[in-house]
């Protein structure tokens, strides 16, 4: 494995390291979704770069898209919930309650 598909993959892993065990705060948990994407947008230009493969051209872009959407309706959620609970940490979210 090469250094730079190692920072790749580390930074990957990290991304769901922080958002497996640190979720305090709706606020971190949508950075460490948006590390990881980044990390795969990044892993994901650099494989289609290396392998000149001219069909695989707009993938990076395409998750580049969606990752855009993705943030926009976690600030979305986030403005959401910091005004019907005054707070985003998410252990005063229940999901049971009304």
């Amino acid at each position: 494995m090469t250094p730079v598909h190692f920072s790749f993959s580390a930074a990957f892993i990290l991304g769901l390291m922080g958002l497996a065990f640190h979720r305090t705060h709706l606020l971190s948990a949508l950075l460490c979704l948006e590390g990881m994407m980044l990390s795969l947008f990044m892993a994901l230009a650099l494989w289609t770069l290396q392998t000149e493969a001219t069909n695989l051209t707009a993938a990076p872009m395409l998750l580049l898209a969606f990752s855009a959407c993705e943030a926009s309706t976690g600030l979305a959620l986030l403005v959401a919930t910091a005004r019907t609970h005054g707070t985003d940490r998410l252990q005063s979210l229940n999901l049971l309650q009304c």
